[in-house]
């Protein structure tokens, strides 16, 4: 689509942006990604909004994660097991090491790891290619929910949900 085609009915869409499909920040709360400023373009009373502010406040995936690793002999540090589970998780050296350990001596789990890295590898593509999608069609405007458009979406541009899959790597 040209940049005209999408200008020929953006005002139709008034104040409607991909902020009001709450299902992909839903998955980024649920895995872990949380950024409590995106709330602020969602409206209260929006279908789905109810949800995603629950999610805000819930266990992640990478909390199970954490759970899975003491399956497995890990020791996860009390400060991520008790934090606030409103924020968003990040990169934990004790975890890192931890993982280090089970990649050398587990090659099934590390099976998983793989899985898990390429599943983050696969959402951090889809959102430059949305970046781009975006700076192509709109360019510099700002984004149609009233966001500031391309500069808050690269915000999340090369953050992955499982920093510390990405930490290890130059030590394997």
């Amino acid at each position: 689509m040209t940049p005209s085609s999408f200008s020929s009915f953006r005002d139709r869409l008034e104040t409607a942006s991909g902020f009001q499909s709450v299902q992909f920040r839903e998955i980024e709360f649920v895995l872990g990604y949380k950024r409590e400023s995106t709330l602020q373009y969602v409206k209260p009373d929006f279908p789905g909004a109810d949800r995603l502010r629950k999610h805000l406040g819930e266990r992640t995936v990478i909390d199970h994660f954490y759970d899975f690793l003491e399956t497995r002999g890990a020791q996860i540090p009390r400060e991520l097991k008790n934090r606030d589970l409103s924020k968003a998780n990040g990169p934990n050296e004790q975890v890192q090491a931890e993982i280090l350990r089970l990649y050398q001596r587990s090659p099934e789990v590390s099976i998983l790891f793989e899985l898990m890295t390429d599943f983050d590898e696969g959402l951090q593509e889809w959102r430059y290619r949305h970046i781009k999608l975006v700076e192509r069609t709109i360019g510099a405007k700002k984004g149609t929910g009233g966001s500031p458009g391309v500069p808050f979406l690269k915000e999340s541009l090369f953050k992955p949900i499982f920093h510390d899959l990405w930490a290890i790597r130059h030590e394997m």
